[in-house]
């Protein structure tokens, strides 16, 4: 009768394979998490993932519209007077992000950089210049014509 008996350093090899495999299988199995977005005011700050996202991939444009309002939107209030700091992942400003009110651009271009400071009044005035207490921001993530990603936060003021 023939046993066959395994050295130890063997039977490690063979435990460190396989741990490796499974490790390869799990991670295989995650999906890539979406960049984030972080809106700072003061000492508080949240974070949203994409409402809308594809991989990195165009959304179709059928979809941005509804991408601009579906969902519940990441909170945060504050004064008029306070700076609102928006910080992206550099995937998003390597592709070039649009900071919307609402559906509406307020710049032309798609800003490049992963950081800028906004006034916090500059979001509490209406299209029709009524003050308000609440407001729809977006943020959109271009790469050319392209919508890549849509990121939602509500302003809210605070008193």
């Amino acid at each position: 009768m023939t046993v066959a008996f395994y050295s130890g350093r063997r039977r490690r090899a063979a435990a460190a394979l396989g741990a490796v495999s499974a490790g390869l299988l799990v991670l295989s199995a995650c999906d890539k998490p979406t960049p984030l977005v972080t809106v700072t005011v003061g000492t508080e700050s949240v974070h949203a993932e994409a409402t809308c996202y594809n991989d990195g991939e165009a959304i179709k444009e059928s979809e941005v519209q509804k991408c601009l309002t579906q969902g519940t939107p990441t909170k945060i209030d504050f004064a008029l007077d306070d700076k609102v700091r928006i910080g992206v992942d550099p995937e998003i400003a390597e592709n070039g992000w649009t900071l919307l009110f609402g559906a509406q651009p307020v710049e032309q271009e798609p800003y490049k950089k992963t950081y800028r400071t906004i006034p916090g009044n500059a979001s509490f005035s209406s299209q029709t210049g009524e003050p308000t207490t609440k407001a729809d921001v977006n943020i959109m993530e271009t790469n050319g014509t392209k919508v890549i990603g849509i990121y939602r936060f509500q302003f809210e003021k605070s008193s």
